[in-house]
């Protein structure tokens, strides 16, 4: 291994959201699209599915984190944002369906001494699976849409924050 691999960030790309539930997966479908591809060894892209404790080991190994998840926020369905929470109040609490929020998990990483850098990439949803919607693995067409900008996106995002941390 070479210094600049070892002076490099460990990035984690990760998607989260449940396929069953329509947009709700939109993180997944990201994540789905960016595995085709080929990343650095420092850089781990992950499927989160729902979330959970099983996650908490990878907070805890990486220094830079892009995630990438739907939200409920109001906003028109297929808007794509940005945030950089400079701590971890600034997390919103729960992004979208998931039995354990990702700030909740950041909050049990930093008890145990890991504080990634995040970077999180929402996409606005209507609605969800099972709120009087059908189950279903298909993304409506506004967020089918976005899909490849929210990849292109979250792409660049991983890369930068790896250029970043190793500038």
């Amino acid at each position: 291994m070479t210094a600049a691999a070892v002076a490099s960030p460990r990035v984690l790309v990760l998607g989260v959201g449940n396929l069953l539930m329509r947009d709700e997966g939109i993180g997944i479908h990201v994540v789905r699209e960016l595995e085709r591809e080929e990343w650095p060894e420092r850089v781990t892209v992950l499927d989160g599915g729902t979330g959970g404790f099983h996650l908490l080991s990878y907070l805890c190994e990486h220094e830079r984190i892009v995630m990438v998840d739907a939200t409920m926020d109001g906003e028109p369905p297929g808007t794509i944002r940005v945030l950089r929470p400079r701590s971890l109040t600034d997390m919103p609490r729960t992004l979208s369906a998931h039995d354990i929020g990702l700030r909740d998990l950041l909050e049990s990483a930093a008890l145990l001494g890991a504080k990634p850098e995040v970077v999180l990439v929402t996409v606005s949803v209507a609605e969800i699976s099972g709120e009087g919607v059908p189950l279903s693995t298909e993304l409506s067409p506004r967020v089918l849409r976005v899909l490849p900008e929210a990849a292109a996106l979250v792409r660049g995002l991983a890369r930068e924050v790896g250029r970043q941390a190793s500038a």
